[in-house]
């Protein structure tokens, strides 16, 4: 991912109204590893079911604020990330939705997906594939990561598209 400033964070958020982004927590951007990323993602430390996922498209960088689920799956079984696709005890995984844009979003339209509990996909894939291993590894990574990218810009279009009824 390429680096991205507070600023391109606020203004990319497509869910998000001026009373939210006024009480959104921030990441410690300093300490973001860019080159070890496919999109920044975070949870709300003032505000436990609220996350937040920041990623570019093209040269724009694109937010989507999501919320979890208020409960955790039960032990004992395990669950897919939607994004990375990585399979982890289920309280690991947790159901998120992201209010729609526009008049569907008005009207409290959501769209939901399992994720990552703590939207750590990147972690997870660099420790499932083992990226310090040799040239398949990194070619594995590469191809999960193109993957990642793609079907978090399917969610965000799933956001942002208007339901014909």
């Amino acid at each position: 991912m390429k680096p991205i400033t507070r600023d391109q964070i606020v203004a990319s958020f497509v869910n998000m109204s001026e009373a939210d982004l006024r009480v959104m927590s921030f990441p410690g951007l300093h300490e973001t590893l860019w080159d070890e990323r496919e999109f920044l993602g975070w949870r709300d430390a003032h505000h436990p079911t609220k996350g937040y996922m920041v990623f570019w498209v093209g040269d724009d960088a694109r937010g989507l604020m999501v919320r979890s689920a208020e409960s955790s799956m039960p032990a004992g079984r395990s669950a897919l990330c939607s994004l990375c696709h990585t399979q982890q005890p289920a309280p690991q995984v947790s159901l998120f939705v992201a209010p729609k844009t526009g008049e569907e979003g008005a009207r409290g339209n959501t769209v939901g997906t399992y994720l990552c509990a703590d939207l750590s996909c990147s972690a997870m894939i660099r420790m499932a594939l083992g990226v310090h291993g040799g040239t398949r590894a990194k070619e594995m990574l590469a191809t999960t990561s193109d993957n990642i990218r793609q079907r978090l810009w399917n969610f965000s279009r799933r956001v942002m598209t208007e339901n014909a009824t």
